[in-house]
């Protein structure tokens, strides 16, 4: 599973009512993300407008695609659109900076744990 996390900012002037519009997302909306491979899909919004999405999913080239098949992604892009800095001519979904992970808990402790078993069963050879 792969874990994205990305980048976008909210315009200072409709920091409240993206946060209204996302109290309530449309059940279409919320099904088609479920359906096309959003998992653990969150949104994090510090009071400044900077917003940060987290979302696992096997692919999000696939994911994306996946949305951008849907009717309810269009219109639900089409209106979010308006609430951001600096798109230019892409929607919500394309525009936004995807952040290079560099550290995950799970994974360190997992190739800590391989490297210590392997360690630990090579003394034992001997």
């Amino acid at each position: 599973m792969q874990r994205v996390c990305f980048q976008l900012q909210v315009k200072p002037e409709r920091i409240a009512e993206y946060r209204e519009r996302h109290a309530a997302v449309w059940p279409e909306m919320l099904q088609a993300l479920a359906a096309t491979g959003w998992h653990n899909y969150s949104l994090f919004l510090r009071d400044d407008g900077l917003l940060i999405g987290y979302v696992e999913t096997p692919s999000i080239e696939d994911a994306r695609a996946g949305m951008a098949r849907t009717e309810v992604n269009g219109r639900w892009q089409a209106e979010m659109a308006e609430f951001f800095v600096d798109l230019g001519d892409q929607q919500p979904d394309q525009g936004f900076l995807v952040l290079d992970e560099v550290f995950h808990l799970e994974d360190q402790l997992a190739r800590h744990d391989q490297s210590t078993t392997r360690t630990h069963n090579d003394t034992e050879k001997k």
